[in-house]
């Protein structure tokens, strides 16, 4: 059965490690729905966050995979239900006119989303929460005009005192 799988990784801070991840995915014909990488809480560590689609058995694959990579210092499948997934989205709307800019301000406060831009024509809107919220929050405002959207990708942390760490 096909489900999504998130997968949180530490790795080494330094140029070419999302590309030997990635070409890692290519090479075994795994898809990549959403990757988001950072700084960890150690400056010369990253934080990879990759969300893929698959069954149990991909999803181990991929996570030995990663683990046999040298710059990858740990990766570990999550739970979606122990863990804090948020993915941030940046939807750029057409707003004419005064009823149009109403209306998608009142969406986006019902969403708890922040007008980040405002022009004559167009209102920019940032959403933070989970991908099925973001989807339905342009699903619900295409109508105005969908201008642009960026998403960075769902991230996420263990919940509680659980942690990705090295020391762990």
């Amino acid at each position: 059965m096909t489900k999504t799988y998130i997968i949180s990784a530490l790795v080494e801070h330094k140029p070419g490690v999302l590309y030997k991840i990635s070409n890692m995915f290519w090479r075994r014909g795994f898809n990549i729905e959403s990757v988001a990488i950072g700084t960890a809480e150690q400056e010369d560590l990253a934080r990879i966050t990759i969300t893929i689609e698959g069954d149990e058995k991909d999803a181990e694959q991929f996570v030995g995979h990663l683990e046999k990579l040298i710059d990858v210092l740990k990766a570990t499948r999550l739970d979606p239900k122990k863990a804090v997934i948020r993915e941030l989205a940046l939807v750029k709307l057409k707003a004419k006119d005064a009823k149009m800019r109403s209306d998608i301000f009142h969406y986006v406060d019902v969403f708890r989303g922040r007008i980040v831009d405002v022009s004559p024509e167009t209102a920019t809107v940032e959403i933070v929460g989970s991908k099925d919220k973001i989807d339905a929050f342009i699903s619900l405002t295409k109508s105005f005009g969908l201008v642009e959207v960026a998403r960075t990708g769902e991230t996420a942390l263990i919940r509680g005192p659980e942690s990705v760490r090295l020391n762990e």
